[in-house]
């Protein structure tokens, strides 16, 4: 069956065996996932296009590393690192996310553009539902027991899985009852977000769990450090 996902006046159509692709963007300075840091704006909107060329249907723009050994972003500045290359984007006809868990930058985000407000903080802060539920913008609802830019590992008591499922069915209950529609929300089970190698892949093995709470799913694996903890 296909699902259409809502965003901020755009759509984004989901079928079954296609997923779909999210290019990521980083404007901050300290990402621990870089090859090669984008300094310019001219270099994230190049690299932006380039991923799209490629095949990339999205691309999430961050201005603030998840990182732990850094400390938080002010919201003015971090503003100023994705407004920018989201109009720029944007003025392209790219889908774009922000990836922030700040509800002063998801609203200057949406207002230049973003269609997906992309929360690593598993809605710690529900004004980001509320600018989701006013402004129409997608919004991932993802599973983490840590705080943003803190480290902690929950005692899961050996079910891992039940508190991913428990937690998410709390929190895309939480943004319904502030407005936000079934069709812009997404779920992301937050792989090495408050997880040991061996919790995220026990997540993963069971994400039929997660996909039956009925949002689309997205899964950020790409250089997570489970994969490295399986391969070496």
């Amino acid at each position: 069956m296909t699902v259409v996902l809502e965003l901020a006046g755009r759509t984004l159509e989901l079928l079954p065996g296609r997923p779909r692709i999210m290019g990521i963007v980083n404007a901050n300075p300290d990402s621990f996932s870089d090859d090669v840091r984008l300094r310019t704006l001219e270099q994230q909107v190049e690299h932006a296009l380039a991923l799209v060329a490629e095949g990339a249907d999205l691309i999430d723009v961050g201005g603030e590393s998840g990182v732990t050994y850094t400390d938080v972003t002010a919201a003015d500045v971090e503003i100023a690192r994705v407004v920018p290359l989201i109009e720029r984007l944007a003025a392209e006809g790219v889908l774009v996310s922000v990836d922030t868990w700040k509800p002063q930058v998801a609203l200057a985000a949406v207002a230049a553009g973003a269609s997906i407000i992309n929360d690593v903080s598993g809605l710690a802060d529900p004004g980001l539902a509320d600018i989701a539920a006013r402004t129409g913008a997608g919004l991932v609802v993802m599973h983490t027991r840590a705080r943003p830019k803190e480290v902690g590992f929950a005692d899961y008591g050996g079910d891992v899985v039940g508190d991913v499922e428990r937690f998410l069915r709390e929190r895309l209950d939480l943004a319904r009852e502030r407005g936000v529609g079934q069709h812009q929300l997404i779920t992301d089970p937050g792989p090495d977000f408050a997880k040991r190698p061996a919790e995220s892949v026990a997540v993963l093995r069971e994400l039929d769990r997660v996909v039956a709470l009925g949002p689309p799913v997205l899964l950020a694996v790409s250089r997570k450090y489970f994969v490295g903890a399986i391969t070496g």
